[in-house]
């Protein structure tokens, strides 16, 4: 016979062992009632950011963040309701397609990751959009424009933001007929987003008439133009194009005034930012932009969301804070169309990532959205920005739809 001793001591084992496994069966719920604001039990289902949170593209990157968190926040009480926690999860890609990758494949092992707000820079979405696919997680970006982004055919891809190949040439057909130029000097970074924004701007400008004097390369990081913009005075051109980020931008457009070139300057979406402004100074009037994002505060539902921005991060709304704010409005749409598929259980990731390609007519607060079979948005628009004095955002001058 065990003796009593024994038989306490094999069912405090018991105990022990039978804890232990029901501990880690909840290791994917949330046990907080209060201060998580979750139900007890509500399984966590997570939505990635991949932006530059450091670095030369960090406002932009901040404001895809911000704008995607607080889509996120004012959703979390519904999915609440349906018993999941819902949590955003924020990668700093740094805009380097390396660092982009390599957190694109920690998102991949993260099992309650459903979907991937981002990327910012076409060069890091194309490589990361890679990772995405083999797990079959959807990714919707806010800004990157270039072609390849969505050319690719792959399902987990999608951006609610327009084409490099519809911005090039919108971008030249104004400079061209609206501010009558003839002969232009093209700069652009020699990245996937400069290069290809450049080169379509270039076809679009040729096939209007006017002459390409110049097509230089510069280096993301460099702070002295000198070279290049020694280059442009020696060409005499009616307009300085550039195809690259607003951190080069900046500092061309200044360099150049500097050096009397007093041409209008003009460049694409990556010079959308108030840093752009802060750092080019007065030198930014003469300056136009092609941007694929709308000014936000054109509408009373846009002042509203520019209002709770500021109001919940202290900071004021960048040409992507809306853009985020309706790619997140996206994402949480269809997770929530594959979660009633899914019979409220949490769904697998292709079905989210189907139901991300299945939107047609969400009605967003700066676009409506509906994909087609490459994930490009049949809705997206292209605006057209001067800046007469150094403040941002600059003057709407035009809109143009496909």
């Amino acid at each position: 016979m065990i003796s009593k001793k024994k038989l306490f001591s094999l069912f405090m084992i018991c105990t022990l062992v039978l804890g232990i496994i029901s501990g880690c069966s909840q290791s994917d719920k949330t046990s907080k009632t209060d201060e998580g604001g979750s139900k007890k039990g509500a399984t966590v289902i997570k939505i990635a950011t991949q932006s530059p949170l450091s670095g030369g593209s960090a406002t932009l990157g901040e404001a895809i963040k911000l704008g995607a968190q607080l889509a996120l926040d004012e959703q979390k009480v519904k999915f609440k309701e349906l018993g999941f926690d819902l949590q955003l999860v924020p990668y700093d890609d740094q805009g380097d397609p390396k660092k982009g990758v390599a957190n694109a494949q920690l998102i991949g092992a993260d099992q309650a990751v459903l979907g991937v707000i981002g990327h910012l820079n076409s060069g890091v979405s194309i490589p990361s959009s890679e990772t995405y696919e083999k797990y079959a997680i959807p990714m919707i970006s806010p800004a990157s424009t270039a072609t390849d982004v969505t050319d690719r055919g792959l399902k987990a891809v999608n951006r609610i933001v327009a084409r490099d190949d519809f911005q090039g040439p919108a971008g030249a057909e104004y400079a061209v007929k609206t501010l009558k130029a003839k002969k232009i000097f093209i700069i652009q970074d020699k990245t996937a987003y400069g290069s290809g924004l450049s080169d379509a701007f270039k076809v679009g400008a040729e096939k209007l008439g006017a002459d390409i004097v110049g097509f230089e390369g510069i280096t993301v990081g460099e702070k002295d133009f000198n070279g290049v913009l020694n280059l442009v005075s020696s060409k005499k051109p009616d307009l300085i194009y550039y195809g690259g980020l607003y951190a080069e931008g900046g500092l061309l457009v200044k360099q150049a005034r500097d050096k009397g070139i007093d041409v209008p300057f003009m460049g694409g979406d990556g010079l959308d930012s108030s840093t752009f402004v802060e750092i080019a100074g007065d030198a930014v009037k003469n300056s136009y932009i092609t941007s694929v994002a709308g000014d936000v505060t054109k509408t009373e539902a846009g002042k509203k969301f520019s209002e709770d921005y500021k109001k919940k991060f202290n900071k004021n709304v960048e040409s992507y804070s809306a853009y985020a704010y309706d790619s997140m409005g996206v994402m949480l749409t269809a997770l929530e169309d594959a979660i009633k598929e899914s019979d409220g259980k949490v769904p697998p990731r292709k079905q989210v990532r189907d139901s991300v390609r299945a939107i047609k007519d969400y009605k967003g607060l700066v676009t409506k959205v509906g994909f087609d079979k490459k994930g490009d948005n049949k809705f997206a628009k292209i605006f057209i920005y001067k800046f007469d004095e150094a403040a941002y955002p600059a003057i709407l001058d035009g809109e143009i739809s496909k």
